[in-house]
C-alpha cells in the first residue's frame, strides 16, 4: 500500500515541477512562492517532526536544534566556499553558483527519501497513521517537485539538469516507501536529519530565495505569494493532523 502510495508522490513532485517551468515570465511570483513554501514546510512540518523524532540533548540543547543550526552554517560556508573559488577564477562573486543549485537539489531528493521511508514505516505502525503521512506526503511532494525545480534553475544550472533533479526527487519518496518491505530506519538518525536538512532549506529561503524574489520585483504580489506559500503548508500539516 506505502509504494502505491508513493506513486502518486511522485505525480505530484511531477506536477510541482511542471508548474514551476511553466511560469518564467512571473519569476518573481515563483520564487516568492517557493521561498514562502519552504519556509512553511522548515517551520511547520521539519523542525517539529524532528524535535519529536531525535529526541536526544547535548548540553541543554535538543540534538535536531543544534543539527537545524549546523546545516544553516554548513550551506552558508559551502555558498561563500564556492562564490570565492568562482571569483579567484575570474568570475562575479555575486553570481549565481550553479553547484549550490545541485547540492541543495540533491538535499531535496534525500528529504524525499526520507518522505517516502517514513511512509512505509506509518503503514507499518497502522492504518490510521499511514493515511495521515500519506496526505502529508502526496500534498506537500508538489511543493518539494516545485521547490526542486526552481532551486536547480535559479542557480543557473540549465533546464535539462533542473528536470534531471525534478525526476530523481519524483522517484525518490516511491524509492524510500519500497525500501521498507526490507528493514525499518530507527526514529533518531531520521530526526537528526530532519533537523539538518531543515537549516539548510531555511537558509536557501532566507538568504538566497526571497531576496532574489523582491530583487527586481519588490511587489505586494510578491509578498503575498510567500504568505500564501506558509498558509498552504499550514493548512496541509493541519489536515495531516
Amino acid at each position: 500500500m506505502a509504494v502505491i502510495v508513493a506513486l502518486g508522490a511522485f505525480l505530484m513532485t511531477l506536477a510541482g515541477g511542471w508548474t514551476a517551468q511553466r511560469v518564467t515570465d512571473r519569476r518573481h511570483l515563483v520564487l516568492g512562492l517557493a521561498g514562502g513554501l519552504m519556509l512553511g514546510v522548515v517551520g511547520l512540518d521539519l523542525l517539529p517532526e524532528a524535535l519529536h523524532a531525535a529526541g536526544d540533548e547535548v548540553f541543554g540543547v535538543p540534538l535536531a536544534l543544534l543539527l537545524f543550526v549546523a546545516g544553516f552554517l554548513v550551506a552558508h560556508v559551502a555558498e561563500r566556499m564556492l562564490a570565492v573559488r568562482q571569483a579567484a577564477h575570474g568570475g562575479d562573486d555575486s553570481a549565481r553558483t550553479p553547484q549550490v543549485g545541485l547540492a541543495a537539489a540533491c538535499a531535496m531528493v534525500g528529504h524525499s527519501l526520507a518522505d517516502g521511508v517514513a511512509l512505509g514505516a506509518a503503514f507499518q505502525v497502522g492504518g490510521g497513521m499511514g493515511v495521515a503521512v500519506a496526505l502529508a506526503v502526496i500534498t506537500h511532494d508538489f511543493a518539494d517537485g516545485f521547490n526542486t525545480y526552481t532551486l536547480t534553475s535559479v542557480y543557473g544550472n540549465d533546464r535539462r539538469k533542473a528536470l534531471l533533479m525534478l525526476f530523481a526527487d519524483a522517484a525518490a519518496p516511491v524509492v524510500g516507501a519500497a525500501s521498507t518491505l526490507l528493514f525499518t530506519l530507527p526514529e533518531e538518525p531520521l530526526g537528526a536529519y530532519l533537523g539538518f536538512f531543515g537549516g539548510v532549506l531555511l537558509y536557501l529561503a532566507a538568504a538566497e530565495i526571497l531576496p532574489e524574489a523582491h530583487h527586481k520585483h519588490p511587489a505586494l504580489s510578491t509578498l503575498l505569494c510567500t504568505v500564501g506559500g506558509v498558509a498552504g503548508i499550514w493548512l496541509v500539516v493541519g489536515i495531516a493532523e
